[in-house]
C-alpha cells in the first residue's frame, strides 16, 4: 500500500512539475538572450542602396553573427510605414537569420514616386539584389534560403511576390491588407485612404487615391493563392478587420494543398500590446521550415 502510494505520488508531482512548465513556458530564447559574440564575424548592421526603378531606394540589413552564409528575411513595411517592425528584424538576427528592409520608391527619403505597383516592383528588385553573389556574400546570407514577409500593404506585396517566386522558402504575412479591395472603393473613401497614410510618401493625395484605383485582380490576394501553395505559408490576423480575406487566402491555399499556419490575435493593426507574441509565432514558424 506504501509503495502505490508512494507511486501515485510521485506521479502526481511529475504531473504538476509538467503543468507548471507549460504554464511558465519561455517564448524563444532570441527574443531575450543576446548571441554570443563573434569576432572574426559580428552581428553587423549594413546600409543598403537597391537599384529599382531607374533609382536607388534605401535599405538596411541586420546581418547576423557568424560566417554564415545564414537564411534571410526580406521585410516590408506597410502603409505609410510607421511601424517597421524593427524589433521583429532584431529577434530575427539574434535567431540567426540576417534581415533586410527597405523602403519603397517615394517613401521615407528613397528617392523616386510612390506608387502601389511600384512597392511591388520594388519588392522584387530587392529579391533579385540580395540574390546577386556579391551582395549574397557581403551580407553572409544564403540566397537560396529566402523568406519574405510583409505587415499590412507589405502583407500584400509579400503575398503577390510569393505568389509569382518560386524560389523563396517561404512567406509571412502579419495582418495583411489586399490592396485591390481598395481599388473597388468610392472616390471619397480611397481620397481618405490617402488622406490617413500620407506621411513621408512623395505623392500628391489626388494622385495616390487615382493610383490605388489601377490595382487590378492581377495583384488580389485570390490571384496569389495558387502560387503560395508552393510555399510555407503564415498568416496571422489581429482584431483591425482585415482578418476575413486573410483567412479567406489561407482557406484557399489550404484547399491548393499549400502548408499554412493561421493564427489570429486579439490585438489592434500594429500589435501594439503583443509585439513579444508576433516575436514568439515568426521565430516558431521559422524554425519549423525545411533547413
Amino acid at each position: 500500500m506504501k509503495t502505490l502510494l508512494l507511486a501515485a505520488c510521485a506521479a502526481f508531482s511529475l504531473a504538476s512539475a509538467t503543468a507548471q512548465a507549460k504554464a511558465l513556458a519561455l517564448p524563444p530564447a532570441a527574443i531575450y538572450t543576446d548571441p554570443a559574440p563573434d569576432k572574426a564575424n559580428p552581428a553587423t548592421m549594413e546600409v543598403l542602396h537597391i537599384p529599382s526603378g531607374g533609382v536607388e531606394i534605401n535599405g538596411v540589413a541586420y546581418v547576423a553573427a557568424g560566417a554564415g552564409p545564414h537564411p534571410a528575411v526580406v521585410l516590408f513595411h506597410g502603409l505609410p510605414g510607421n511601424e517597421k517592425n524593427l524589433d521583429l528584424a532584431q529577434a530575427i538576427r539574434r535567431a540567426g537569420w540576417t534581415v533586410v528592409t527597405l523602403n519603397y520608391r517615394g517613401s521615407w527619403g528613397s528617392p523616386g514616386t510612390f506608387s502601389f505597383k511600384g512597392n511591388v516592383d520594388d519588392a522584387k528588385a530587392a529579391l533579385a539584389y540580395v540574390r546577386s553573389p556579391a551582395v549574397a556574400a557581403k551580407l553572409r546570407l544564403d540566397p537560396h534560403r529566402l523568406v519574405i514577409m510583409g505587415h499590412s500593404m507589405g502583407g500584400w506585396v509579400t503575398a503577390v511576390i510569393a505568389g509569382r517566386d518560386p524560389d523563396l522558402r517561404g512567406a509571412a504575412l502579419i495582418s495583411a491588407a489586399d490592396m485591390t479591395s481598395a481599388a473597388k472603393a468610392p472616390p471619397a473613401a480611397r481620397l481618405n485612404l490617402a488622406e490617413e497614410n500620407h506621411e513621408s510618401l512623395s505623392v500628391g493625395l489626388q494622385q495616390m487615391a487615382d493610383d490605388v484605383a489601377t490595382l487590378g485582380p492581377d495583384l488580389s490576394f485570390a490571384a496569389a493563392a495558387p502560387g503560395l501553395a508552393k510555399h510555407p505559408l503564415l498568416v496571422l490576423t489581429s482584431n483591425d478587420g482585415l482578418g476575413p480575406p486573410a483567412e479567406a487566402l489561407a482557406a484557399d491555399v489550404r484547399k491548393r494543398g499549400g502548408r499554412v499556419t493561421a493564427v489570429h490575435v486579439a490585438t489592434d493593426h500594429g500589435w501594439s500590446d503583443r509585439r513579444i507574441r508576433l516575436e514568439t509565432e515568426i521565430l516558431t514558424w521559422l524554425e519549423s521550415l525545411p533547413k
